[in-house]
């Protein structure tokens, strides 16, 4: 089937994205939005949710492709849910992650359960995301800004949060900040320099927002790395909550960028096509001015934060990451979420957090790979504590676990060979006129929950 046609298929239908993160999958919908698709994301997974994909899966696949299936199933058992008005948006990959046969596996189940009507969006990162029609080019723009957007609003929740005087104000924030960057998505009609321009308004006042809460920035907390398999990282519920349990127990956590996947994505199509031997290719210019392009955009909105996130830089592009962990495993030779995993060890190791955690489904193979190596990165690091978190979907209490790994995270912290930069507000917190976010309903999370 033609792009084209596939993207007329779309008319007349709700399309429903995976919600690997609550601010990525929102914004990513509202990014589709803006060019004429009815789009939403998937309900938040709940215990339902397991059950629904418990039903058809035989145990020896992942936790995201339960979760995955299980959300749209939920979609499907809806009372007055028409198969013909809906459709789903299942990335897909050719590397090592099981992620490559989620599609397949999921067109296969919903031709068996009668809903053959519903419609399947699988591109895949290599061909540009194309399927989306005529669409793609000004789609892919918008998208990389919904995703470049909402690692810096999450990255504001989770420095603020930890810090807060009274428990629920920067969820509020965010939960308010979250609504008015979709808004800012979502609007048609523009062109790349006017939306620019709006989201950059957009996120100074979310930033403005965050800058006026209460807090108390007290030195020598916990600053412990988050990084693995990017669903379970990112997806609370999947992950049982692992950075809410590490801020419970006196820790701030630095999750890694949705960001840094796209930049490991366009350096790996680079040396694809050098490997194929198309160094001087329409495709390389292409792949360029694309990740051009994403960088001059990214350069642009992360410019409003320089003061908040002195200390929490993350890399420029994936170069530097590969490199770092090319004698570990080189990424000439592995692909996926372990090389960066590899490098990006060197990177909170010189930014100064006092220990790293490393999130993955049980048996998924990058965890897998990536614990292997964390012993000898760990010796060349100062002996960095390292922790790999496996999660199954059985909702374990990792509290224990977590409180055993802050320990020796304490430890480490007392004579660590990079000490931690801290930004302004650790000195004296910024004071500013802030939108008010007394519309927000978001509830303070409970460990109970």
């Amino acid at each position: 089937m033609s792009h084209t046609a596939s993207a007329n298929r779309l008319v007349g239908r709700r399309l429903y994205l995976p919600r690997m993160s609550d601010c990525a999958a929102e914004a990513l919908a509202a990014a589709f939005r803006s060019v004429g698709f009815d789009a939403t994301a998937l309900p938040p997974p709940d215990v339902r949710t397991l059950e629904l994909g418990a039903l058809y899966l035989n145990g020896d696949e992942c936790l995201p492709a339960k979760v995955t299936l299980g959300d749209i199933l939920k979609v499907i058992e809806t009372p007055g849910f028409r198969p013909e008005r809906a459709a789903f948006f299942m990335p897909t990959t050719k590397g090592p992650c099981r992620l490559g046969q989620y599609a397949p596996q999921i067109r296969s189940l919903l031709r068996r359960i009668g809903h053959s009507d519903v419609h399947l969006i699988s591109p895949i990162e290599r061909d540009g995301y194309q399927e989306t029609g005529t669409y793609a080019p000004t789609l892919m723009r918008t998208a990389w800004r919904a995703v470049a957007s909402s690692d810096l609003l999450t990255k504001l929740l989770l420095k603020t949060r930890p810090y807060e005087r009274t428990g629920g104000d920067a969820d509020r924030a965010y939960e308010f900040s979250r609504r008015e960057l979709c808004a800012a998505l979502e609007t048609p009609g523009s062109s790349s320099q006017p939306q620019l321009r709006r989201l950059s308004d957009t996120l100074g006042r979310i930033r403005d927002r965050f800058r006026a809460i209460p807090a108390h920035y007290e030195r020598g907390r916990l600053l412990i790395g988050i990084q693995g398999e990017i669903f379970c990282r990112l997806e609370e519920f999947s992950n049982s909550h692992l950075i809410r349990r590490l801020e419970a127990c006196g820790a701030e956590a630095w999750l890694s960028d949705i960001s840094e996947w796209i930049w490991y994505c366009n350096s790996d199509e680079e040396q694809r096509l050098r490997h194929d031997g198309r160094r001087y290719s329409f495709a390389m210019t292409k792949a360029k001015l694309r990740d051009h392009a994403q960088r001059s955009d990214q350069h642009t909105l992360h410019r409003l934060f320089a003061l908040d996130f002195q200390g929490y830089q993350e890399p420029e592009g994936a170069e530097g990451l590969l490199q770092a962990g090319f004698r570990y495993l080189p990424c000439t030779g592995a692909e996926g979420e372990m090389v960066l995993s590899a490098g990006k060890i060197d990177h909170f190791y010189r930014h100064g957090v006092d220990g790293i955690v490393d999130v993955s489904p049980f048996s998924c193979m990058n965890g897998i790979v990536s614990e292997a190596l964390y012993p000898r990165l760990s010796q060349d690091h100062a002996g960095l504590p390292i922790r790999n978190v496996y999660v199954d979907g059985t909702g374990r209490d990792l509290t224990t676990e977590l409180e055993i790994f802050l320990e020796l995270a304490r430890t480490y912290q007392t004579n660590k060979p990079h000490a931690r930069r801290y930004p302004p507000m650790f000195r004296e917190q910024l004071r500013v006129s802030a939108p008010a976010v007394e519309t927000c309903l978001a509830p303070t999370f409970s460990l109970a929950s």
